[in-house]
Order: structure tokens, then C-alpha cells, then sequence
């Protein structure tokens, strides 16, 4: 059992460095997996990506999830609560390159860093399941990861246009590019034709959407993820090239506007234009354009106000329905993202293809009317009856789309579709520093997958690891030279390396079984832990890591590895910490370092002042003078601990009113209500450490004015038990001394139902909004009771001699308002 500290000033680092000792002597926050009780929970947070030093985004969240896990426990829950890390990816090579240090070096240094601060923090974790990605042990399994879903279809390999960065000289998913710029280090995004390894999430679209409504998580995060899988419904319409034999697909949500096409409009992105211009005239300017277009920013080229522009292709499409041949033209307000990358021009019924039209000089061909037959101002995006269209004049709007999606199936040219913004995951990446595809190509064979006993394909450790267009693993001649799995035969390994995001898709399963050397995880191990109860992390990572997780989750339920469809029960997404108002960056200087503050203050002011800036799932203004008044709050309560273990009579101070005697313990009751309200589900963790210092106010004024040192010693006591998810060394240390126990130990406090009972409470009354005394009424009083009361009061009764009382507005508990007429 620790030693307490003897009486002392506040020395924060020595409290906390005895109970993080005795913490990690006694394996204290470690759990098994041989007898987990049925009142378990799995609490995580988002493991976090090594490069540098932690940040105070890391330290808020790791206490948030630290505040719940050690609530949890005190509820009786058996918790797991793990660590790792993610350790491959793009910042930790550039930063090899920087340096001129082996990104193994560097990132086990980074690691190093993080794991040292984090136990500095004091986070209750347990380092027995610690993982990295980076390890062996780990990208084993999610090698064995890409070779089920290899297995099962949804890893292929395909010639696609891609996003590439000429700066880290590496594809790009979709979800990596903002406003047309590498999402990492901001360069303009070009196209490139490239073979590369996908996954087929497309095919999960439908449930990733529909299992959205099953999930607790915060409505905006759902709201992402349904506008980004983006489910439409309409037709796909097949367009054939006049000139050369070549189709091209659009998917349309108003079939019944079809006979009013015009126009064939592409992306330019759309992998088919090279090859559709492909020695025209107009080769040399559909090239230029498409270039300038690909550098534009997404956001800028889907602003409907921003002029039109294009170029005609010089190439035709055949109309399918009329067969009358249309212009092929490349637009930049064609974004490849949605749909197919292809539209049908319909300008006399969408006000962009419109305003195109227009520039361009292409036909405008009304085809809706309103109702009553009358052709309305164009471009008309609304609904109506058919007009100019073969044989279905006169239909309403539905009843059109309708019979032209049965007229294009009738001809082999459509059919009634869904279609999803959604695109496969583009998983491939022409870097070093990141896990080995498992896959050699034999020219008898073709792709054939490692056989999972020989897994892990080791990345092997080569001398020049700097981009060069194509992965630096090419150059590793030996570890590429391999044997066919299938004959035999001479063959080479795949030489890209997967995308991060897929180490870090299923992370969280490893964590309930992390020594396992047969499997990735067991059958019981999920059944024990998964899903994770409750998972935290920032909203910036909704679209990417979420959904890859929750569509690896499925891929891996349907084929009968895992006992769950979804990965998060709940989740939990905190909000930034700004300076000034500013995000907080080295190159604006406003960057504040946990590791300083915690040197300066201790690690439990630092935790307990980023729960306490305000709302965690909102953002908040750093504050010097914030982070001092926790410190405060701190060293007043070392204070009460130091009166009352040195006091050795059974009053502290002069005599006390009884009164205040029951006041104080009232006042406990009412904080240990107020804070188990406030971590139940709410994370008003804010809030909480406020009611504390409520409490702490009582409790200085007792002590100041004369208490009874078994009631004082109660509240303090209380106050450090309730103090622990926040500051878990203070509240130790204090409780502790108080009382000769391990507060982590002890059950969470209930309140005693008598001391929440008011008896009766004090009121303002007013007459005309003019205060006029005071009444006491029952804390249950009814409205009437409290308006009958408040015309009693004398003084109400002098003013209101020979006035009509209007009305008697009452705020329960607070006042009571008489209006005279």
C-alpha cells in the first residue's frame, strides 16, 4: 500500500509519481480474457498517429476516455481500457526523410515519446495489450485481413484513373482530396493512370447507410456519413460514342427528362477522355482544359454561380432513345466523385447545363410542361407532364421516368438503378513505410495471393526510401525476386504498400486478443469485448477511419469471423482546443505543450482543466488564467486534507452550528447527484468539476467558520472520490489520507434520498418586477400554494391595497411576480 505524504505543501509531482509507481507495481488497470464478467465495458479512444509529441488534442482525449473507463469501474464494471499506436503512413517517412533517420528509428523514438507521456498523464491503461501497427506481430494479420477479403472478391486490382501528389509522390482515395489538393500537405492533385489494389466497399453501401439508424452515435457524424455513401435513386442510361466503338455509362435521377438531352457531358477526370479524343483536332485543348480543371478546387467547381465553361470533344454520342447524335463535351462542373463522371445535358430543365447551353451555343429542348400544358420560364427543374417525348406526352412527371426506364430496358440501353456517391476504397500507395500487399504476380498465374502461412510478407529495410513515382520497395531486388505460390514458377512481389487507414481499421479487435499468434483475434475474445462500448475520437475522422472500419467490421462479420456488424456502440467526438482563437500551429507560435504544463503544474491540472473548459464535444479558447484556477482548486483541497488530518479535536475551529453541519452534508449529497448526473452518458464533465468546486467552497467555509471533523472529513472525503475520473492523482492521494483506502477501489458514492429532500425553500416576490421580500414555502409547493403565500407577505399587501391583481407569475423556486392593473 502507497505511503501518504506527510504534512506538506502541495507538491503535485511527487503525489503523482507515488501513485503512478504503485499503479504500475501492482498492474493495477490490467484485465484478462479467461474470466470476464458479465458487466463488462470496452473503452477506447482513437489510437493515436506517432509523429513528434502528443499534443493537447491528444491529452483532452485521452481524458475524456479516462474519465468514463474509471467511472465505469467504480459502477462495477470490469473495463477494458488498451493502448497502441499508429505507426505507419506518410508523416513518419517524410520525417525519416527530413531527418535522414530510418522511419523504424524514428517512429519507435516518436513511440517512445507518446508511451512516456501518456503514463506521465497518468491515463489507467492497460500497457499489457499495447499494439503498433508498424510491428510484425501486427501487419501480419492485416495482411491475413486483405487475403480474406482477396478471397471473397472485395480486394481487386484495376488500371484507374487516381488521384496522385507530386509532393509525396503517391495515390490518393478520393476522401484524401480536398478542393482538388492533397488533404496532407496541401499540393494541387494531378490524374494519373495507374494499377492499383481496391477494396470493395461500394458493396456494402446500402447497409453502411441503412445500419447508420441503429447507432448511437452524434446525429452530425451520421449526417456525414449519409452525404458522403450518398444514395440516389434514377436510371443508367447507356450512351454509345458515334465515332469509335466505346460506351459510356450516366446515371440520371430524372430519367423522365431524357428525350430532352442535348448534350453528353464529362468530367475532366472521366477515365475515357484521353482514349475518346484520343487523335482529334480537339486532342490539344480537351487536354489543356482538363489539366487547368483538375487544379481548381471541388468546392469551387460545384458553385452553381461560378460562370460555365468547356470544350467541345469534337466526338459524338448516339441519343438512345431518339438515335440522333449529340455533341461530347468536357465540363469542369462535372465532378467525377458523383455518379459516373458523365451527365446527360439537359438544359432546358437544370439551371447549370443551362447556363452551359448557353455559352456554348448548344440546343435547349423543353420536354416537362406545367400541368395545364403551358411550357414554363426556363430552365424548369421542377415536375409536370411529359412533352416532346416519344409517345408518353402528356404523363406526369413519375409516370414518365417510369415508362422511359422500361423503354430503355426494352432497348438494352438502361435500367432502373441505385447509385451511390460512394467509391471502392483505393487502398495502394507508392510508398515504403507502410504494410507489404501480400501478392506476386507469375506471368503463368497472374496475381496470386501469399499463402497465409507464410505471412507476415516482411517489409524489408532498404537505403533509399525517398519518393520516386513509384514505390521504393522496387528497388529491394531479393525480397521482389520470389517463387509463385500457384507452380512455382519465378515471380515478383506486389511492391506497393496499403494505405494506413487499413492498419487502423481494425485496430480495435487486436486489443482483446494481442498475443495471439494463431489468429488475429479468438471467437471468445470478440464475444467478451466486441463492440466497443464506447468510442472516442474527433469528428475529423467521421468519413475516412469510420467508415472503413464499420464497412472491414462487415466484410469480416459475413464471412464468420466476427460475432458483430458494427464496430462502435457509442460514439463519442470531442471538440478542438484553440488559442486566440485560432487553431493552435508552430507556425502561428500558439502551439501549447502538455509536456510544459505538466511539468509546471502536474499532470492532474492539466486533465482536469481541458474537461473543465467547457462542453468537450465543442470546441474552447485556451486560457492560462483557467488552467491556474484549476491548480487553485487543487491546493485549496490539499489545504482541508492538511486541517483535517492535523486536527486532532473533534470540532475544527469554534463550535458549529448544527445547521451548518447539515448543510455541508447536504450540500455533499447534492454534489455526488450532480455528478454522477453529469458523467452518466452526458460527458457534462464541465459541469461536474464545477459542482466539485462548489462543493470545495462549502467546504472551506466550514472549516472557516467551525465544523464537526467527521462531517468535514465526510464532504472531502466524497469530494476526492468524485474527483477521480478527472484528476485521478489528487483525488487518490487525498482520499487516501482521509479515510486509509484505495479510492479506485471503492464503489461509486450514492447520495442519501433524505439529504436531497429540501424542505422548503426561499422566494423572491415582486410586485410589478419590484422586489418586495422574501416568502419560505415547501419544496414541493404547488403554484397556487406559492401565489397564496406571496399575497400574505405584508408588504404585498400594502402595495396592492386597492389595486386589481392581474395575474401572479410564478418561476418555481425562484420568485413570484404580482401584476396589478
Amino acid at each position: 500500500m502507497a505511503e501518504s505524504i506527510p504534512a506538506q505543501q502541495f507538491d503535485p509531482h511527487a503525489i503523482e509519481a507515488r501513485w503512478q509507481h504503485l499503479w504500475r507495481e501492482k498492474r493495477t488497470w490490467e484485465v484478462t480474457n479467461t474470466s470476464v464478467p458479465h458487466k463488462n465495458a470496452y473503452v477506447l479512444e482513437m489510437l493515436p498517429y506517432t509523429s513528434g509529441e502528443p499534443h493537447v488534442g491528444h491529452l483532452k482525449n485521452y481524458a475524456v476516455g479516462d474519465a468514463v473507463a474509471h467511472f465505469l469501474r467504480r459502477q462495477d464494471y470490469y473495463v477494458l481500457h488498451p493502448m497502441g499506436f499508429d505507426a505507419f503512413g506518410l508523416p513518419a517517412e517524410n520525417h525519416a526523410i527530413r531527418t535522414g533517420k530510418h522511419p523504424r528509428i524514428s517512429t519507435d523514438e516518436s513511440i517512445a515519446s507518446f508511451r512516456e507521456q501518456f503514463q506521465r498523464w497518468g491515463i489507467s491503461i492497460d500497457w499489457s495489450r499495447e499494439i503498433s501497427t508498424h510491428q510484425p506481430s501486427y501487419y501480419q494479420w492485416t495482411q491475413w485481413i486483405f487475403l480474406q477479403l482477396f478471397k471473397a472478391g472485395l480486394a481487386y486490382r484495376k488500371r484507374s484513373a487516381v488521384n496522385w501528389c507530386p509532393q509525396d509522390a503517391t495515390v490518393l482515395a478520393n476522401e484524401q482530396v480536398v478542393d482538388g489538393r492533397c488533404e496532407r500537405c496541401a499540393s494541387l492533385v494531378e490524374l494519373k493512370q495507374l494499377d492499383q489494389w481496391f477494396f470493395r466497399i461500394t458493396n456494402y453501401a446500402e447497409r453502411l447507410l441503412n445500419d447508420l439508424d441503429g447507432l448511437d452515435w452524434p446525429e452530425h457524424v451520421k449526417t456525414m456519413q449519409r452525404a458522403w455513401i450518398g444514395r440516389s435513386d434514377g436510371a443508367s442510361v447507356s450512351f454509345r460514342c458515334a465515332e469509335v466503338d466505346h460506351e459510356i455509362q450516366v446515371f440520371t435521377t430524372r430519367p423522365d427528362t431524357l428525350y430532352g438531352a442535348t448534350f453528353l457531358a464529362l468530367s475532366p477526370e472521366h477515365p475515357d477522355l484521353e482514349s475518346l479524343t484520343s487523335g482529334t483536332p480537339q486532342e490539344a485543348a480537351v487536354r489543356e482544359y482538363a489539366n487547368a480543371a483538375r487544379r481548381a478546387g471541388h468546392s469551387d467547381r460545384g458553385n452553381d454561380e461560378r460562370p460555365k465553361t468547356g470544350v467541345i470533344t469534337g466526338r459524338h454520342a448516339i441519343h438512345p432513345l431518339t438515335r440522333n447524335k449529340i455533341p461530347i463535351v468536357v465540363t469542369d462542373y462535372v465532378l467525377m466523385e458523383y455518379g459516373t463522371g458523365a451527365i446527360m445535358g439537359v438544359p432546358a430543365h437544370d439551371a447549370r447545363d443551362f447556363d452551359f447551353a448557353r455559352v456554348l451555343g448548344l440546343p435547349i429542348q423543353p420536354v416537362i410542361a406545367l400541368p395545364d400544358g403551358t411550357i414554363p420560364k426556363l430552365p424548369y427543374a421542377g415536375e409536370g407532364v411529359a412533352i416532346n417525348s416519344a409517345g408518353i406526352d402528356g404523363a406526369s412527371s413519375s409516370d414518365a421516368a417510369a415508362r422511359i426506364t422500361a423503354q430503355l430496358a426494352d432497348a438494352g440501353q438502361g435500367e432502373g438503378v441505385v447509385s451511390f456517391r460512394l467509391r471502392d476504397w483505393l487502398l495502394s500507395r507508392q510508398r515504403y513505410w507502410g504494410c507489404p500487399i501480400p501478392i506476386v504476380y507469375c506471368d503463368d498465374c497472374g496475381p496470386v495471393p501469399v499463402p497465409e502461412e507464410q505471412l507476415p510478407v516482411p517489409l524489408p529495410d532498404v537505403e533509399d526510401y525517398a519518393p520516386k513515382g513509384k514505390s521504393p520497395l522496387a528497388t529491394a531486388d531479393e525480397w521482389v525476386r520470389t517463387s509463385c505460390p500457384g507452380c512455382g514458377a519465378d515471380a515478383r512481389r506486389e511492391t506497393d504498400t496499403m494505405d494506413t487507414f487499413v492498419d487502423s481499421s481494425w485496430y480495435y479487435l487486436r486489443y482483446c486478443d494481442p498475443d495471439n499468434s494463431t489468429a488475429p483475434f479468438s471467437q471468445e475474445a470478440m464475444r467478451a469485448w466486441m463492440p466497443v462500448d464506447q468510442y472516442i475520437g474527433g469528428v475529423e475522422h467521421a468519413i475516412l477511419h469510420l467508415l472503413y472500419s464499420r464497412f472491414l467490421c462487415k466484410a469480416l462479420a459475413d464471412r464468420g469471423h466476427l460475432p458483430v456488424q458494427e464496430p462502435f456502440g457509442k460514439l463519442f467526438t470531442q471538440g478542438m482546443i484553440t488559442r486566440d482563437g485560432a487553431k493552435m500551429s508552430k507556425s502561428k507560435g500558439n502551439v501549447v505543450s502538455p509536456r510544459t504544463i505538466v511539468e509546471k503544474y502536474g499532470a492532474d491540472t492539466a486533465r482536469c482543466y481541458v474537461l473543465f473548459m467547457g462542453p468537450p464535444e465543442q470546441g474552447a479558447d485556451w486560457s492560462d488564467e483557467g488552467l491556474e484556477g484549476v491548480y487553485r482548486f487543487f491546493k485549496r483541497v490539499w489545504r482541508y486534507t492538511e486541517e483535517i488530518t492535523n486536527s486532532p479535536a473533534a470540532i475544527i475551529g469554534k463550535n458549529p452550528d448544527p445547521e451548518r453541519n447539515l448543510a455541508l452534508r447536504r450540500k455533499t449529497a447534492w454534489a455526488i447527484s450532480k455528478v454522477t448526473e453529469d458523467m452518466s452518458g452526458r460527458f457534462a464533465f464541465n459541469t461536474a468539476i464545477a459542482a466539485l468546486m462548489a462543493l470545495s467552497n462549502d467546504c472551506s467555509k466550514a472549516l472557516q467558520d467551525g465544523i464537526s471533523k467527521e462531517v468535514v472529513t465526510e464532504a472531502v472525503s466524497t469530494l476526492a472520490s468524485l474527483l477521480l475520473p478527472f484528476a485521478p492523482h489528487v483525488a487518490s492521494e487525498v482520499y487516501h489520507r482521509l479515510t486509509g483506502k484505495h479510492v479506485w477501489e471503492e464503489p461509486w458514492p450514492v447520495a442519501e434520498e433524505e439529504l436531497l429532500r429540501i424542505e422548503a425553500v426561499e422566494m423572491i416576490v415582486q410586485v410589478n418586477a419590484k422586489f418586495r421580500g422574501r416568502i419560505s414555502v415547501p419544496a414541493d409547493a404547488s403554484d397556487d400554494d406559492v401565489r397564496h403565500a406571496a399575497l400574505g407577505l405584508a408588504a404585498v399587501r400594502q402595495e396592492t391595497e386597492g389595486h386589481h391583481v392581474k395575474r401572479i407569475i410564478v418561476v418555481p423556486g425562484r420568485l413570484a411576480n404580482v401584476l396589478t392593473g
